[in-house]
């Protein structure tokens, strides 16, 4: 693509617009689909890199390639999607086994089982060790954070963390035990 080309749609011509996404678009897309676990992905993240790339076309230096610019967009949207990916994962990763029991049993489809359900959780907790109990007790029935539980165990913010998720897989092996 000339410099011309840049020239046009900076000046808001809108068939350089297409022209462009027309040009570049399949070697994006074909980059990113190699990388992205799913098409649809790769799709969303074409367009995104086109909509950046217009957005940014005027702080394009005049000596660098605009295929290898827009590579290196595809690339730092690549990235981002992995971050949020991850993150995502991370997180969906932490919900508590007792807060996924706790939905099912507001559900009103289990309101007739809601004593069964207390009953089991209640025989699962008093199965685990003592120091797991309390802190399971603690901090999801009296919502205690974590930092506040760090200084009733006497231990680092990231000692606590590690001790609550241990807790909570024993509690989740235990229940699907009973």
């Amino acid at each position: 693509m000339s410099l011309s080309f840049v020239k046009r749609i900076l000046t808001g011509d809108s068939h350089a617009v297409v022209e462009f996404y027309k040009s570049y678009s399949p070697k994006i897309l074909s980059y990113l689909s190699r990388i992205l676990p799913r098409y649809e992905d790769a799709q969303e993240l074409t367009n995104d890199v086109f909509l950046e790339a217009i957005d940014s076309l005027s702080i394009l230096k005049k000596e660098e390639s605009v295929l290898s610019w827009l590579y290196r967009i595809a690339h730092n949207k690549m990235v981002d999607f992995y971050r949020k990916r991850k993150i995502k994962s991370i997180f969906l990763s932490q919900i508590p086994f007792l807060q996924i029991i706790a939905s099912e049993i507001s559900q009103p489809e289990f309101q007739y089982e809601k004593g069964k359900i207390r009953d089991r959780i209640e025989a699962t907790l008093h199965n685990l060790s003592n120091k797991y109990q309390k802190i399971l007790r603690l901090h999801y029935e009296r919502e205690i954070p974590v930092k506040e539980l760090s200084q009733l165990f006497n231990l680092s913010f990231k000692a606590t963390e590690s001790l609550l998720f241990r807790a909570r897989q024993s509690f989740k092996l235990a229940y699907e035990r009973a």
